[in-house]
């Protein structure tokens, strides 16, 4: 029978709701930058063995006779949004289960509903560990740690009050298509996601998620985390140490040893190299041993011998006689292709790993956003060129996690909009409010093609009666501007205004609420024209119905004048411009 790994768990949820001191408590440390050792830099995985499990949740196995068949966990502790997103591997998520952290105080926010869609899409068991069950009000923690135990044991007031916030999580789950229950009352877990009510400030529950891990993984993941012969990983971070590269990495199949040679798949082609050193993770993150050989599941350090660029979420395979590069690149070909698929046309996607690149696809998609080229990395010259090739409503960048590179063209970027985040749903967010203020602006751009909506009554000051007639006006309405025909309230065709005048000044427009002298050739004012009558910008019925699809961008009094033009010039056709 073929030996089983730890699954590897993730731990994914909204900022501020307590995913890092969760993940603190099930190791029983927390990681200071002064210990022993000197580890300072964050380490983004903690095996739990076997021997620790049993330790921290014996009673829960007993409890509910779950013999533990596994020789441990595996968690993979990133900062924010990669830890879950940045884990890719054939076929799915690199997790194979995940605990998915919710405030019961603070319910479902966007960022646990983002959680959500990736986890479904990526088809990942997950459960779900309530947090801050110290926070209710009037909380009693039992002498057992145990959350179920807690909840019958609390004061009728505070056990009421615990009900109202668990249900309210249950029905916002349950619109999100989550069928979910406390695990207690759970016969059938294919139909059911387990939430386990916790705390990690007094480790209430905990013991309780561990267990629960334990058995959903031997109940369900048998298959999935069988060790198979041909070693295989996934990057998680290139990572710089005193000068040294390294790549933190996770070996979820096989065996991986010194002086292999592995292949690491890239966009274009895969970096073959040589496995100079590894460093495996010893257990409760008590630092990294050196080591000739790992099995999986494990999460390690490697140094390796090429010096090309290496993207992080990238997999890598070990080199055989019966793995050979050609083989393993054409699995790495049809497994990027598979995960990044582009449209015809659309925008420009930059994120700072595979995975982070494919969870923003998923998400793009749902929102019905097109991509047309993606890239891992910070957003550099060649990004900045292709958006600016794109049409108009195109010509916008995102970039999930990544900044602006230095060498990206200052010139070409007055052209196009760069937006960054490290939270998918800001981003999301973010694009769409661009995208509909630059949809107004390119319709109102075409609304400028139009002759501007202008009412404007005349005043008692006429300076030249004719040749060309110069008198004042106060603009009613709308905008006055250089150049407009004007008609009278007959659809009498007065004049083309050739000047403005405002203070002794040639302007080139006037707003309203304005009075200015214009020079109207053509016109005799006497026989013409009188004091205290309205005039109006002259539209033909194309110019009209224009204004009327793109009504939405006029001001209330654009509107107005709009419909007054449309009375005079109806007076003689009542289908005029309808």
């Amino acid at each position: 029978m073929a030996r089983i790994r730890q699954p590897i768990v993730t731990v994914a949820g909204h900022v501020d709701h307590g995913k890092t001191s969760i993940l603190d408590k099930i190791r029983g440390t927390s990681i200071q930058s002064g210990e022993a050792g000197g580890i300072t830099q964050k380490i983004s995985f903690t095996t739990l063995p076997e021997k620790n499990i049993l330790e921290r949740a014996g009673v829960v196995l007993d409890k509910f006779k779950i013999p533990l068949k596994i020789p441990g966990l595996l968690f993979i502790d990133t900062p924010g949004h990669a830890a879950f997103t940045n884990l890719r591997k054939r076929g799915g998520s690199l997790a194979d289960i995940a605990i998915l952290v919710i405030d019961i105080n603070d319910g479902i926010k966007p960022q646990t509903a983002e959680v959500l869609q990736i986890l479904k899409a990526n088809k990942t068991p997950f459960i779900i560990a309530l947090n801050k069950l110290d926070n209710i009000s009037g909380w009693k923690t039992a002498d057992s740690k145990l959350s179920i135990e807690a909840i019958e044991n609390q004061a009728v007031n505070v056990k009421q009050n615990f009900d109202e916030k668990f249900y309210t999580i249950i029905g916002a789950l349950n619109s999100h298509g989550i069928n979910a229950e406390i695990y207690s009352k759970i016969s059938d877990y294919t139909k059911n996601v387990a939430i386990v009510p916790c705390s990690a400030e007094t480790g209430e529950g905990i013991s309780e998620i561990l267990a629960m891990l334990a058995a959903l993984s031997q109940k369900f993941l048998t298959e999935r985390i069988e060790v198979g012969e041909q070693g295989k990983g996934v990057v998680l971070e290139v990572k710089k140490d005193k000068a040294v590269s390294y790549l933190e990495s996770i070996l979820y199949d096989g065996k991986l040893s010194t002086d292999d040679e592995i292949a690491i798949a890239s966009f274009d082609d895969v970096v073959v190299t040589k496995v100079r050193n590894i460093q495996e993770a010893l257990p409760l993150n008590k630092g990294f041993e050196t080591k000739k050989d790992v099995e999986a599941a494990a999460g390690m350090r490697l140094q390796i011998t090429s010096r090309e660029e290496i993207l992080p979420g990238m997999p890598f395979r070990v080199i055989d006689s019966k793995n050979t590069v050609e083989k393993i690149k054409e699995e790495f070909a049809e497994e990027i292709s598979e995960e990044i698929r582009v449209d015809d046309e659309g925008i420009v996607v930059k994120a700072d790993s595979l995975g982070s690149l494919e969870a923003l696809l998923v998400l793009l998609r749902q929102n019905n956003i097109r991509v047309m080229k993606v890239g891992i990395g910070p957003i550099n010259k060649k990004d900045v060129y292709v958006a600016n090739s794109l049409q108009e409503e195109d010509k916008i960048i995102l970039g999930f996690n990544v900044n602006l590179a230095e060498d990206a063209d200052v010139e070409e970027l007055k052209n196009v909009k760069v937006l960054s985040d490290p939270v998918v749903y800001k981003l999301i967010e973010n694009f769409g409010k661009w995208k509909e203020s630059k949809v107004q602006e390119m319709e109102r751009a075409k609304l400028k093609e139009l002759p501007a909506l202008s009412k404007v009554t005349i005043l008692d000051f006429v300076f030249r009666n004719s040749s060309p007639a110069v008198f004042g006006v106060e603009v009613k309405g709308g905008i006055l501007k250089k150049g407009i025909s004007l008609i009278n309230k007959s659809d009498v065709k007065i004049g083309r205004v050739k000047e403005l005048q405002e203070d002794k000044k040639n302007v080139q427009e006037v707003a309203s609420g304005k009075e200015v002298a214009i020079s109207v050739p053509g016109v005799n004012f006497e026989r013409q024209l009188e004091v205290g009558e309205s005039l109006f910008s002259d539209l033909a019925e194309s110019q009209f119905r224009k204004f009327k699809e793109h009504k939405a961008l006029l001001s209330s009094e654009e509107k107005k004048v709009l419909m007054e033009i449309a009375e005079i010039k109806r007076r003689e056709n009542v289908t005029w411009g309808v």
